[in-house]
């Protein structure tokens, strides 16, 4: 039986920008090596698998080599899906069991807020090899449940980060994030993300990089709701809400493709 997938740019108000996911609501059980394949041929940084259960969906994404605990984007691009589908009313709010627990989404106008798990990093020191990766000495490393940390000087240090990808894929983290200030008025900091162990060189646009980074500034800049830059080459706009051990990230989402998986 053929299953329907769906290509979709999430944090992105127009097509071609943002971060790209397919989306798969799937009819019946498959297996995880069957998900692994189609998240390898869509070859994009996620695939998301949605199968309804009576309290909601059952929700897993994957990169090209790996499943992962959780994925911002993805979820957004799911839920997104769900809507423009018909698969749950506008009004009606999105329930997902996950790795992470329990994620929801909500329409608020154009934009599409998620609920997900605050992931706070602590102070480390820096790994051995971090500096030479990067091509900078950061200000500060902290460490969460997923990634590395790294704030470097501001937004130009950060937008002119150049890392040798190979010796990056080498440091113990499953994905590293570069952040500063922000010198663009209107948005609070900027960041980018790597995560080469995960065959990720460059992310787009990472909401799961944002419950670390939530957390991060809203601490350092004393506010409870920010807005981000994710500064990659296509780039992405977040609204960023960090409340206790939650984090509420708004963004928007663009369907660019529609098709069937036929194997």
């Amino acid at each position: 039986m053929p299953v329907p997938i769906v290509q979709v740019d999430a944090f992105a108000s127009e097509a071609f920008a943002g971060n790209p996911a397919a989306v798969c609501i799937l009819p019946e059980p498959r297996e995880a090596g069957w998900m692994q394949n189609v998240a390898q041929e869509m070859n994009l940084p996620a695939t998301a698998f949605l199968r309804r259960r009576e309290d909601g969906f059952g929700l897993r994404w994957f990169t090209p080599t790996v499943e992962l605990d959780l994925c911002g984007h993805g979820t957004l691009a799911g839920a997104h899906v769900l809507w423009e589908s018909g698969q749950l009313a506008a009004a009606e709010p999105a329930r997902f069991h996950t790795r992470s627990g329990l994620l929801t989404a909500a329409r608020r106008g154009e934009w599409i807020e998620l609920d997900l798990p605050a992931a706070s990093e602590e102070e480390v020191a820096a790994p051995p090899g971090l500096a030479a990766a990067l091509g900078v000495t950061p200000r500060y490393v902290g460490k969460s449940r997923f990634y590395l940390l790294v704030e470097l000087e501001g937004e130009e240090a950060v937008r002119n980060l150049r890392p040798n990808l190979a010796l990056l894929g080498a440091i113990p983290a499953r994905g590293v994030i570069a952040t500063g200030r922000s010198a663009s008025r209107g948005y609070d900091f900027v960041s980018r993300f790597f995560a080469p162990a995960l065959g990720i060189d460059e992310d787009h646009v990472t909401g799961s990089a944002h419950c670390c980074l939530a957390p991060f500034w809203s601490r350092r800049l004393d506010k409870k709701m920010l807005v981000a830059r994710q500064i990659s080459t296509r780039g992405g706009v977040l609204k960023v809400e960090f409340d206790e051990d939650r984090v509420r990230l708004g963004g928007q989402a663009v369907t660019v493709l529609r098709g069937e998986l036929l194997a």
